[in-house]
């Protein structure tokens, strides 16, 4: 099994300044569900917060729509609820696909942020097929060393891994990436043929209060990895 397949790329959070506010093109985030949403850019200013997204059709008679209940989650757990939706319908409204492949962009507005937010999550609260990104950074100095780090991370042996992410999450202080770090020393320690050192830093993960780190404990367990 190639090595690229388990250090989970990263984008470079690319921003410029404008007279109200910030944006940020195609920012870094840590993990996504379902596999076919993208997130372009995140636009915030004194008024709001505006996420545009993509999402690929990848099956015959397809439909997506989200749900009133999509929050913005803040680092201390506070929530922003969705005030307004365009380019996708409101559940149970449906956008139905008419071809594979085919692409629905669609733009997400939730309140303002407050000053000096560094990550947020967007998850979509409804009864099946939600949708969620989990550690979307906004913080330009930190997307340029995340995408070091993971390009170094696949040209590196899993040893030098378990090193590469240790030393990063010792050094790291936005807590938006942390679970995506123990997930990467992990499967760097069981590719590496350290199960010892997978288990307590598996265990570490399981103990700790990492954010959203039943949603990268399930992760690894998807891959095969428990302890």
């Amino acid at each position: 099994m190639g090595k690229g397949r388990y250090y989970l790329l990263t984008v470079v959070a690319l921003w410029s300044l404008s007279i109200n506010g910030q944006t940020y093109m195609k920012p870094f985030y840590a993990t996504k569900s379902p596999e076919t949403i993208e997130l372009l850019r995140v636009e915030k200013s004194l008024q709001s917060t505006t996420f545009y997204l993509s999402v690929e059709n990848r099956v015959a008679g397809g439909y997506f729509c989200t749900d009133r209940r999509t929050y913005l989650y803040l680092p201390d757990k506070t929530r922003l609820r969705l005030s307004k939706a365009s380019g996708i319908p409101y559940c149970p409204e449906l956008h139905k696909f008419l071809d594979i492949g085919e692409k629905l962009q669609y733009e997400l507005v939730f309140p303002p942020l407050p000053e000096g937010t560094e990550w947020v999550d967007i998850v979509e609260e409804c009864g099946s097929n939600c949708y969620a990104i989990y550690g979307i950074i906004l913080d330009n100095d930190l997307s340029p060393r995340l995408e070091k780090l993971f390009s170094e991370a696949a040209e590196n042996s899993h040893e030098n891994n378990i090193v590469l992410f240790r030393k990063f999450l010792e050094e790291n202080t936005n807590r938006g990436v942390t679970g995506l770090i123990y997930v990467n020393i992990i499967v760097a320690a069981v590719e590496a043929g350290d199960k010892i050192e997978a288990g307590v830093w598996y265990k570490r993960l399981g103990a700790s209060d990492v954010p959203r780190k039943d949603i990268y404990l399930k992760l690894l367990n998807d891959k095969g990895i428990k302890f």
